[in-house]
C-alpha cells in the first residue's frame, strides 16, 4: 500500500468515527428534549393525575418521559411534588413524590407497601 493510500484510508477512518460519533451523541439526546402534553391529552393527563393524587396544582407535563408515554408533575399543599406516570390511556403506571428534602419514593401501579412484609 503506496503512503498516499494509507493517507486516504487514515483519513476515511477517522472521518467515520467521527460520525458515528455523532449519531450516537444524537440518538442518546433524544431521550432529553422533554416535549409538554397540549391539546386534549393535557386535559386528560390533568385530570387523571389530579384524581390520582386528590387534588394539588399541575406544575409541569412531559410526553416521552423514561417511564411513561406521559409524565404529569403535581405540587401538593404541602410542598411536596409527585410525579404520575401515565399510559396511552391515561391509567395510572407509577409515580415519584418528592418531599423537597432529598427525599424520593416510587411505587409501580398494581405494588403496594405494607408493614411488617
Amino acid at each position: 500500500m503506496s503512503k498516499t493510500m494509507k493517507i486516504v484510508a487514515a483519513g476515511a477512518a477517522i472521518a467515520g468515527l467521527v460520525a458515528g460519533g455523532a449519531a450516537i451523541a444524537t440518538a442518546g439526546s433524544e431521550g432529553d428534549s422533554e416535549q409538554p402534553i397540549s391539546g386534549t391529552e393535557l386535559e386528560k393527563a390533568e385530570a387523571a393525575a389530579l384524581d390520582h393524587t386528590g387534588g394539588g396544582t399541575v406544575t409541569d407535563t412531559e410526553v416521552g418521559d423514561e417511564e411513561s408515554l406521559y409524565e404529569v408533575e403535581v405540587t401538593m399543599n404541602d410542598g411536596s411534588q409527585v410525579d404520575v406516570q401515565l399510559n396511552a390511556d391515561f391509567d395510572v403506571v407509577g409515580e415519584e413524590t418528592e418531599t423537597g428534602e432529598g427525599d424520593e419514593t416510587g411505587e409501580e401501579a398494581g405494588e403496594s407497601e405494607t408493614a411488617g412484609s
